[in-house]
């Protein structure tokens, strides 16, 4: 191929997805010159499977990525059809918030955003190649032979890596929604040293909503007061502006999915790529529960100026005669016509335990992955990871020490430390099971965890850094006048103390032990608090959260502090795990393997056992004075 040498950047970033354009953003505000590329302009932000921005645990990591001076929860708040918080029933660790988007206006909104970021340009064009020297980054190479010099490149290639779709019988090298595949790239990461595999996952069909029956399905409202996700977007100017609806399989449904599964390239060994295990096609529903007589479908409108309707929870790769058979055995999808057919793809994806913490490559300097190339599913994942890998691919070109968020700061941290620690055999989904320190995490509090990293990082502007410390104050002034303001004890208070099955008072009681109790509210005790100032419902929030669980709080506290004194413990580089006797084999092969940075990581990579941790220490100590200190955090 007959190349030419085209501008030189500090940073590449490949890919205009989540993870994409996070990283690019990140890269570029921080003072990278940067340049994104992508396979297609009109697909910046695309949304190629769900229409929607959060969920369990998802929710956390935008707030999360919002927190720190990402885009992704601005983006939402701007374009989104509804609001709903999930689990409002259980304890505000778990709460979660999800948006139905609408999906063209989410790509407009990403597209003018990074068009019109300043130090970052974008190209549509297809990177077949990345060269280095003396082991680093030194260039990325397009398709048409443009050679474009730079320091450091990001990968974040989403399910284009040699795509290929499957839909029964019929398979087509493509990428998501049709457009088309990376070939090229896949062979020069071979190349590098890069340990590719094949992944896999899939979505449901795209219908017309004009030929539903929306009747014979429950109707899904959306929340009001409505959560914004960013902490800068001012609530009072949501509003949710379309319904969702659910509905259900039936046995019939069941039935025709059974006789066909000889069609499906699943299961007739067509695919070779692993799919996710927590977001599974139809068809691996029916199998894998078949002693369920239905399972729940949702009905999602891709946005307001189209009839196209998402049938969330009904991904499949069967032939389009059979999806359109089984869809039509569903109350209100009688005459169903399918506009999009589902369908699955596969692709290459990176074994995640050869990335650093950072998300650096241990092989190639300069060279960063973030999203589904690392094995994880879902846009909050993906967005979460390219913020991270921007920031220090940026601090990596400053000579600054990279960004490591700990498994106590962030859902981010725990997603990114099992990537590079535990691995993954499947695509990678954001659980709160994941996190140890759950109550801690929670999405309420993202600000209060991640802003003065994101302020210390150079992505939160003074002005919100102002604005956040504001408000922190007032929390923590509210709750030392709560602890200091008492109330007699009265008829009106006891009255409605034995209304909420709690025990009456007979003292002077603090409102700081009132609304330690689970059955009263911080809003409970307005008739009570004549001293009290009109506060945002956001710091009225923390206050009673923080009080309610004081107790649960402090315990998790002691946890983390633990597990930070085994993350202070480095770990020599190029330390020989053969010499250190006592280790069993299975760690020695895992140490050298993954070489954790610390005993923190160390105990967490699978085959480590309790007594190899203790081995490690206990050599930790003997060799004290030769240890080289290896602190490369910011933040907690």
């Amino acid at each position: 191929m007959q190349t030419y040498l085209a501008d030189s950047y500090d940073v590449a970033v490949i890919g205009a997805g989540h993870a994409g354009i996070e990283a690019a953003l990140a890269s570029a505000r921080l003072g990278a010159k940067t340049i994104l590329f992508t396979i297609s302009m009109d697909a910046i932000g695309n949304m190629p499977c769900n229409p929607s921005i959060g969920g369990t645990a998802k929710g956390h990591l935008v707030r999360e990525i919002d927190a720190l001076g990402g885009e992704m929860g601005k983006a939402a708040d701007a374009t989104f059809l509804q609001s709903r918080m999930l689990n409002r029933g259980k304890g505000p660790a778990v709460h979660s918030l999800r948006v139905q988007a609408d999906r063209k206006d989410y790509h407009r909104y990403m597209k003018h955003c990074v068009e019109n970021q300043d130090g970052l340009d974008i190209k549509q064009a297809e990177i077949v190649e990345i060269r280095t020297e003396d082991g680093k980054v030194s260039a990325v190479v397009t398709d048409l032979g443009a050679v474009f010099p730079v320091q450091a490149a990001i990968l974040c290639t989403g399910t284009f890596l040699r795509g290929k779709i499957y839909v029964g019988e019929f398979t087509a090298e493509s990428g998501p929604d049709g457009m088309h595949p990376a070939r090229e790239l896949s062979n020069s990461l071979r190349a590098l040293g890069v340990p590719l595999r094949r992944f896999k996952t899939g979505t449901p069909a795209r219908v017309d909503k004009r030929s539903i029956d929306f009747s014979k399905m429950e109707v899904q409202e959306g929340d009001d007061p409505i959560v914004p996700f960013s902490f800068e977007t001012d609530p009072a100017i949501l509003q949710n502006r379309s319904v969702c609806y659910m509905t259900y399989t039936n046995e019939r449904t069941h039935e025709v999915i059974r006789e066909n599964l000889h069609r499906s390239p699943l299961y007739g060994g067509k695919i070779e790529g692993v799919g996710p295990r927590y977001c599974p096609s139809i068809e691996d529903k029916v199998v894998r529960f078949h002693d369920k007589n239905r399972h729940q479908l949702f009905i999602e409108p891709m946005g307001l100026d189209t009839n196209e309707i998402y049938l969330q929870g009904m991904s499949s790769s069967l032939p389009e005669e059979v999806q359109i058979k089984m869809y039509r055995t569903i109350e209100g999808f009688e005459h169903l016509k399918i506009m999009r057919n589902a369908y699955a793809i596969e692709y290459d994806s990176v074994d995640p335990t050869s990335l650093n913490a950072s998300l650096e490559f241990k092989m190639v300097g300069g060279l960063y992955g973030a999203g589904q190339f690392n094995g994880t599913s879902g846009y909050e994942e993906a967005a979460a990871q390219g913020l991270i890998a921007g920031i220090n691919a940026a601090r990596m070109l400053q000579g600054k020490s990279p960004v490591i968020l700990d498994r106590a700061s962030s859902y981010i941290g725990t997603l990114i430390d099992d990537l590079v620690i535990k691995g993954c055999n499947d695509p990678y989904r954001m659980m709160t099971s994941r996190s140890e320190y759950r109550l801690l995490l929670r999405q309420d509090n993202a600000d209060a965890r991640l802003t003065p990293i994101g302020h210390q990082v150079g992505l939160i502007s003074e002005e919100r850094w102002g604005k956040f410390c504001k408000k922190q104050g007032q929390i923590a002034a509210e709750i030392r006048r709560l602890e200091k303001t008492s109330v007699s004890p009265g008829e009106t208070l006891n009255k409605l103390l034995v209304s909420r099955e709690t025990a009456p008072v007979t003292t002077g009681t603090r409102l700081y032990d009132l609304l330690r109790r689970p059955q009263i509210g911080y809003e409970d005790l307005v008739p009570f608090d004549s001293g009290r100032e009109l506060l945002p419902a956001d710091v009225r929030e923390q206050v009673e959260i923080t009080i309610k669980y004081e107790g649960y709080i402090k315990k998790q506290m002691a946890q983390v502090e633990q597990m930070r004194r085994l993350e202070g413990k480095g770990l020599p580089e190029g330390l020989d795990y053969t010499r250190v006797g006592g280790l069993r084999l299975e760690a020695v092969e895992k140490l050298s393997r993954l070489r954790p940075t610390n005993i923190g990581q160390a105990s967490r990579i699978s085959g480590v056992s309790p007594a190899d941790v203790s081995v490690l220490l206990i050599w930790l100590e003997q060799h004290k004075n030769e240890r080289k200190s290896n602190k490369t955090e910011v933040g907690p």
